[in-house]
């Protein structure tokens, strides 16, 4: 039997091309030298076999039997396969064109992702920037905010003061007009002062204004109580109150104790400018204390009272207190009295200390004084009623009551009553008009 070969069909499997040979059968099958790769199979129309050459093709060879003279009535019946693969291959080139195209699609769209990122980052920039601007300006005006604050808190704590200093100095105004023998004019602050100038008006003598207590005296008062004075030195009128009745009156009562009602522990403020009522108890205030002393020759009366209503005082002929620069330095001397001295021979000399300032015996008193080391006479001290008493509910380090050592002979013994008072050394009584 001849061997015949011709050409069934030729197509494209991606970049492979292949061709479909039919070799007719000869006497003997395994005279065909073939190189398999993959058995088709086989029937009565006998057997096929494809091979995928060097050059990628794809080789299909089919051997078909004699059947006495019979013809096999599906000869191309082993190309299904064939046509199979190119159904698949088919298929294939539809999914790859769908592929591109959607790659192509992905491609343009992540391009306007990519345009539209480029975008937003340069907005962002210009946002960061823009932020940053924000950011400085809100911190400027954070700066400014709080500085117009502090002046407006200060402005505000300036005119409160400069309305109270206007209604203490009408008030007292009121009082010294009232007095026939006085009037004083008053240089009303203007825009044209600065603040400091504005607290503090001028203030002109005109008449005879009573300088003190005992000035009040000679114009003829006898009963103590409240009366408004003009040291020669005082920025103002001051209210004080005036003893007529203590050994031919005329003082002008500095301080008092009398029921603790009023506490003596205080700042440097507070006694400078002093505190409390002045018809119990109070400190007068130290530039008071200073202008009054100041303006001439004074003597100074400590009167003392126990828990047993025993009375003793103390007499000093010269006493004067210097101005707050010198931290109101104590001047006293010239004891005389009836109990024997705690306060001119260890305090004289001293500076004037208060608990804010560091001293560390006006911490442990609780008070205001001229200390030493620390004191042998404490007239600012915590009011204990009953006489003796212990500090340890307190929680101090030593004593702090109201103490005249040499009379008790106690730093635990605090009194009843004490008062402090000045006059003139030069003062008389006189009979009354």
């Amino acid at each position: 039997m001849g061997l015949i070969s011709f050409s069934l069909l030729s197509w494209s499997v991606g970049f492979t091309l292949c061709f479909l040979i039919l070799l007719l059968p000869e006497a003997k099958a395994d005279s065909l030298n073939t190189s398999t790769s993959r058995n088709g199979g086989g029937s009565q129309c006998g057997e096929y076999t494809n091979q995928l050459m060097e050059d990628g093709t794809c080789r299909l060879v089919a051997t078909l039997p004699q059947l006495d003279e019979r013809r096999c009535p599906d000869m191309f019946r082993c190309s299904d396969e064939v046509s199979y693969w190119l159904h698949e291959n088919e298929e294939r080139k539809q999914q790859i064109v769908a592929l591109k195209e959607t790659i192509s699609e992905l491609q343009e769209e992540l391009r306007n992702h990519r345009h539209r990122i480029k975008v937003l980052e340069l907005q962002s920039e210009e946002k960061r920037h823009l932020n940053i601007s924000l950011e400085q300006r809100f911190h400027e005006l954070e700066v400014h905010y709080a500085e117009a604050s502090s002046l407006l808190h200060l402005q505000g704590t300036l005119i409160l003061d400069l309305q109270n200093q206007l209604h203490n100095l009408t008030l007292l105004m009121d009082k010294v007009k009232r007095s026939s023998d006085c009037s004083i004019n008053i240089v009303r602050p203007n825009h044209l002062q600065n603040t400091q100038e504005a607290l503090h008006p001028e203030i002109q003598h005109v008449g005879n204004c009573p300088i003190d207590c005992a000035s009040i005296y000679y114009n003829g008062v006898r009963r103590s109580g409240l009366y408004t004075v003009v040291p020669l030195l005082a920025s103002m009128p001051v209210e004080v109150y005036c003893d007529m009745d203590t050994d031919g009156g005329g003082w002008t009562v500095i301080q008092r104790r009398v029921d603790g009602s009023v506490s003596f522990d205080r700042s440097w403020r507070e006694y400078r400018d002093g505190f409390g009522d002045l018809h119990s108890e109070f400190w007068l205030g130290n530039n008071h204390i200073h202008e009054l002393s100041t303006q001439g020759d004074y003597s100074l009366r400590i009167d003392l009272e126990d828990w047993s209503i025993q009375h003793k005082h103390a007499l000093y002929q010269s006493f004067s207190v210097e101005d707050e620069e010198h931290q109101y330095r104590l001047h006293v001397s010239g004891f005389s009295g009836t109990v024997q001295d705690s306060f001119g021979w260890y305090h004289d000399k001293q500076h004037f200390s208060t608990p804010d300032t560091g001293n560390i015996c006006a911490e442990i008193s609780h008070g205001g004084w001229w200390y030493n080391q620390c004191f042998y006479a404490n007239l600012n001290g915590v009011y204990y009623r009953g006489g003796h008493y212990t500090p340890k509910g307190r929680g101090s380090l030593g004593p702090d009551g109201i103490v005249w050592y040499s009379w008790k002979d106690s730093d635990y013994y605090s009194l009843r009553k004490v008062s402090m008072m000045i006059r003139p050394r030069s003062f008389h009584t006189r009979l009354s008009p």
